[in-house]
């Protein structure tokens, strides 16, 4: 027997196994590039390893590359379950139930729940637990399992991240600036607690402060993953967006941070795609593609290839509006026409829940070949975003979506609808030049005199960031 670095008993007998897993799960924690091969390494160097297998087929589930593997790995754990720890056992069950065809969302939350009541140090199993939520869109139980935690690890790394989170989904800014300060005191390089103050700054349009910050984190982002690394300069693009930057700063992310990231040998593109295609929607619905339009119809050529498709509902919605958008109709009904089918034979109850993520797919392509009447039929008249987690998206990705339609509201006559929706959002984010600017074509549309003070507000807001 062995103990892993939560001091939870493994058996095997391999000082480099022990050693792989530890730093697989550092990197799990870090977004790191090296989890695949630093879990695969663990099972080289104990092959009857329960943990080491069973975290391995965890990784190749979701790996195309390495999904030959996984038969040959689950094997290897279950046939040597007689002879593992309780604790290998649980974190068997958890992930064999996770890693499933047809899991039961509910049943794999419940068995990772049972696992961190009794290995509650395990903050990787935290982690794919709080994963789990995201994509049921349930950032309510990922925030009772991270507090279900929290006592035996009052001053982990990694942690206050995770609680973090969970609080800005809720919508609990305040609660979620103190927890990510908190662990960036812990870890200044948590990149986690890192992207969590972003999202707190962006969402409090304290964009210049948010820019600042991840910019002075930035030196420490090279050894994340495509999406983490890349997401973070998504963040930095969109507060540029936000605060009315010039269109040349949030570009040049795109071209040297987002896009540039191909470039290296480990690069994941996939990953890199789902930010760059999230960033160019956003310039889309200001009305500013044409900055980016050689950049929108090379991405659509890439996004045209089906390796692609249905690894991600997120990124299937914005790859179907970006080859709407480009022409390629075709390709995009295509795709429309898989994501129906899939879910047709998705569990009775994983289905019903999909439905309006399949709703949402159908809105994005309609917007995309501009038939905004037909996408605004789909969204329906009390649309909102935030609804759709269940599509594996944050409140802020999916914002974009709001955006979209408070874009059509306006552009195909429902302005009064349009002024009630926008005002609501600014409400919560008065400190968005865009939204004002929104809102005075709604007025002006109305042939209503506020909408010189609604005009002289968003002008105030343009040049007040950067």
């Amino acid at each position: 027997m062995k103990e892993d670095k939560w001091g939870y008993a493994i058996h095997t007998s391999s000082p480099a196994c022990i050693a792989s897993i530890n730093l697989y799960y550092e990197q799990v924690l870090t977004y790191g590039r090296s989890r695949g091969a630093l879990i695969l390494d663990a099972v080289d160097a104990d092959p009857n390893c329960v943990l080491a297998n069973i975290l391995a087929a965890h990784f190749c589930s979701s790996s195309p590359s390495a999904a030959d593997r996984l038969p040959s790995l689950v094997h290897a754990a279950s046939s040597n379950l007689e002879h593992a720890t309780p604790y290998e056992v649980a974190v068997f069950e958890t992930i064999e139930c996770l890693i499933s065809p047809n899991r039961d969302d509910d049943v794999a939350l419940h068995l990772h729940s049972k696992l961190l009541s009794e290995f509650p140090k395990d903050l990787v199993s935290l982690k794919r637990a709080q994963i789990l939520c995201f994509y049921m869109g349930r950032p309510d139980l990922s925030l009772q399992l991270v507090q279900q935690v929290l006592p035996s690890n009052i001053e982990q790394d990694f942690v206050y991240g995770m609680l973090a989170f969970p609080l800005l989904e809720l919508g609990l800014m305040d609660e979620a600036e103190i927890a990510a300060n908190k662990g960036f005191r812990i870890n200044n390089e948590d990149p986690w607690s890192q992207h969590a103050l972003c999202h707190v700054f962006q969402y409090q349009c304290r964009f210049k402060e948010a820019v600042e910050f991840m910019e002075k984190c930035s030196h420490s982002w090279a050894p994340l993953s495509s999406f983490m690394n890349t997401h973070n300069w998504w963040h930095v693009a969109l507060c540029y967006l936000e605060g009315n930057a010039p269109f040349e700063k949030v570009r040049d992310i795109y071209e040297n941070r987002i896009w540039k990231e191909l470039d290296r040998s480990d690069a994941t593109p996939i990953e890199v795609y789902l930010n760059a295609v999230g960033l160019l929607l956003r310039v889309h619905v200001r009305g500013e593609i044409r900055f980016f339009e050689g950049h929108l119809k090379i991405l659509a050529g890439f996004l045209s290839d089906r390796t692609f498709w249905y690894a991600e509902w997120h990124l299937d919605l914005l790859i179907l509006w970006a080859l709407a958008c480009t022409g390629k109709l075709s390709e995009a009904q295509d795709l429309l026409n898989g994501l129906k089918s899939k879910v047709s034979t998705m569990n009775p109850k994983k289905g019903k829940l999909m439905q309006k993520g399949l709703m949402l797919a159908e809105a994005s392509y309609e917007y995309g070949r501009g038939e905004y009447t037909r996408a605004l039929e789909l969204l329906g008249p009390d649309f909102d975003a935030d609804n759709y987690k269940m599509v594996g998206a944050s409140g802020e990705q999916l914002d974009v979506f709001n955006e979209v339609w408070y874009v059509m509201l306006l552009n195909a006559g429902h302005a009064e609808k349009a002024i009630k929706v926008i005002e609501k959002q600014l409400k919560k984010r008065d400190g968005t030049p865009f939204l004002w600017r929104l809102l005075e074509r709604c007025y002006l549309t109305l042939g209503k005199q506020e909408a010189e003070s609604i005009g002289a507000k968003a002008k105030a807001l343009e040049s007040a960031y950067f």
